[in-house]
């Protein structure tokens, strides 16, 4: 047979570009965490020598001030004071090389050593490694209170269990955010638009809403029609999570929450486990996003025992640090006088 004639499969053609891509992902990635270990070792000699001259407070501030002075000319901007200052943070922040993780470069490490509460600073680097996530999604993950927000549903052992993987989320409200920062949709901060305006949004945007979302989540339908005899309702976004093993159906409110929004989504909900959900697969979870809500009427216009139907209040901005401490201060609140109310019927 002539050369001209052999004719190469398309798998095999395939899977050569595939070898090719993983060397290629693998020597960059090694590349990075070489950089790693360089300003690792960098804030390990500094931090050293610093101790030489302990005595004198004002040595480490002095030391750097003159290293970069003698590194920056040669080296770069990667050899500035505040590089310098962030590698001995670095060396103290992970004191042992052998905990330093191949899957985490320096801009992640950056955004990390830079989160002082370890608890937060786990739950992101765990998060981080087990979806991959580029350093502009933990930067966003981070600004937009990703582990605060969880923890105003959740109690911070179980965030941290699911974080290490050391537990697989059993519930919705492990893995469902309260509120769900919307920012990245790039929408006016107008008194009125339409539903539609934001489910269109969402779909332009569908692989960051995925992030804000949470694990596990895949992307099913967008305005599921649903024929019940004559009548025509159509479900705004449907998605299924591997984790919960069990679809999860959206309806989106742009106004203030009502009832018969509660009512319609638990008939959706009821519509999935009725004729789609398989004998194996977990009831369907239904989550109205909405702009507004009063929690009390929420409670009370569903069922005690309720497991399935959540509510989330979405923001199209980033909540500031202000916020944010309100929030949590709200909570805190809440759960004292919760403990105070329990006390006061276990006396009686």
């Amino acid at each position: 047979m002539r050369n001209r004639d052999v004719i190469i499969r398309k798998e095999f053609v395939a899977e050569i570009k595939t070898i090719i891509g993983h060397a290629r992902e693998n020597a960059i990635r090694s590349v990075d965490f070489q950089r790693v270990l360089m300003y690792w070792n960098i804030g390990h000699r500094i931090f050293e020598e610093e101790q030489q001259g302990k005595e004198r407070a004002e040595y480490g501030t002095y030391l750097i001030k003159k290293l970069a002075k003698e590194l920056e000319p040669e080296f770069g901007s990667g050899f500035s004071v505040r590089i310098l200052e962030i590698s001995r943070k670095f060396y103290r922040t992970y004191p042992i090389a052998n905990t330093l993780y191949s899957q985490l470069n320096w801009s992640q490490y950056r955004l990390l050593v830079s989160i002082e509460n370890a608890d937060r600073r786990e739950y992101y680097q765990n998060e981080s490694i087990k979806n991959a996530w580029t350093k502009r999604q933990l930067e966003r993950q981070i600004n937009s209170s990703l582990y605060e927000r969880l923890l105003l549903s959740n109690n911070k052992e179980a965030v941290l269990a699911v974080a290490r993987s050391e537990k697989i989320p059993d519930a919705p409200q492990e893995i469902i955010k309260d509120p769900m920062v919307l920012e990245f949709l790039g929408l006016e901060r107008k008194a009125k638009y339409y539903e539609r305006d934001l489910e269109t949004a969402i779909i332009n945007h569908l692989q960051t809403f995925l992030l804000e979302l949470g694990n596990g989540f895949s992307f099913v339908a967008r305005q599921k029609r649903i024929l019940l005899e004559d009548d025509e309702f159509f479900v705004d976004l449907v998605f299924y999570n591997r984790l919960l093993q069990c679809f999860v159906v959206i309806e989106i409110k742009t106004q203030k929450l009502t009832h018969q929004d509660l009512g319609q989504l638990q008939m959706y909900v009821n519509y999935y486990d009725r004729t789609e959900r398989l004998p194996k697969e977990n009831p369907t979870i239904g989550i109205l996003l909405c702009a507004d809500k009063n929690n009390t009427a929420v409670k009370f216009a569903l069922p005690e025992d309720n497991k399935t139907i959540l509510t989330s209040q979405y923001q199209l901005y980033l909540p500031t640090e202000k916020q944010l401490i309100n929030e949590v201060n709200k909570d805190l609140e809440r759960y004292r006088m919760g403990k105070e109310l329990d006390s006061g019927e276990d006396e009686e």
